[in-house]
């Protein structure tokens, strides 16, 4: 079909799911544990990055004598208690989904939640809508790395420029970009600059499986 996409990679939370305000919680209330309080100054620090990034900002700003590995278990624990039953999705998001099912388009779910996490929101929003889906544990780096959507490629039998991804957060955005794929970018929290193959929207109410083709097909020589 002309202006289809070889796949769309998909991150979840603030993208797909409304929970990037979980999140937020969850290291809100850790840091204040802390001692800390957390500000506007911390958001590219937990925004869309992977719980160990997270926990380690908390250790080195609040200089707490507790282990890093302890604070990444609190931080786990918390935003799952917070997603079970409350993953709500994004507006136009299921849309889209239905639209790229219908033209037979692959899907991948790409996140830097942990799989427990993962398989939470896979149980409402639907685990039907994705050809893969990958978690934290699947890379050894995740998210800004380019790992996650190299892996995600290489399972669909795929080549990174051929597909586009779907993203909130710059560090997201980094990863995809990194791994060559077009970007979607619907920012959530953290400002996003359109570059290169990033393509911003405000919603994805605004977008459909034409777009997105022409985005894929928009391939530097």
């Amino acid at each position: 079909m002309p202006d289809t996409p070889a796949a769309v990679l998909f991150d979840m939370d603030g993208t797909l799911v409304d929970t990037e305000h979980l999140w937020w919680q969850a290291a809100a209330e850790l840091a204040a544990e802390l001692d800390l309080t957390l500000t506007e100054a911390d958001l590219p620090e937990v925004l869309g990055r992977a719980v160990e990034h997270t926990a380690a900002h908390l250790h080195r700003t609040s200089g707490t004598g507790r282990d890093e590995d302890d604070l990444v278990a609190a931080l786990n624990d918390s935003f799952a208690g917070k997603v079970a039953g409350r993953a709500v999705p994004r507006p136009g998001a299921l849309a889209l989904l239905a639209e790229l099912r219908a033209a037979a388009v692959p899907t991948a779910l790409v996140s830097a939640s942990p799989r427990r996490v993962v398989d939470l929101v896979l149980s409402g929003l639907g685990r039907e809508w994705f050809t893969v889906t990958l978690a934290a544990e699947d890379t050894p780096r995740t998210k800004p790395e380019p790992d996650p959507y190299l892996a995600a490629a290489d399972r669909l039998g795929l080549d990174p420029a051929d597909c586009v991804a779907v993203e909130d957060t710059p560090a997201g955005v980094a990863s995809a970009s990194a791994a060559g794929c077009a970007v979607l970018a619907v920012p959530s929290t953290v400002p996003i600059t359109a570059a290169g193959r990033v393509t911003l929207l405000d919603s994805l109410e605004q977008a459909d499986l034409a777009l997105l083709g022409r985005l894929a097909a928009a391939r530097p020589a």
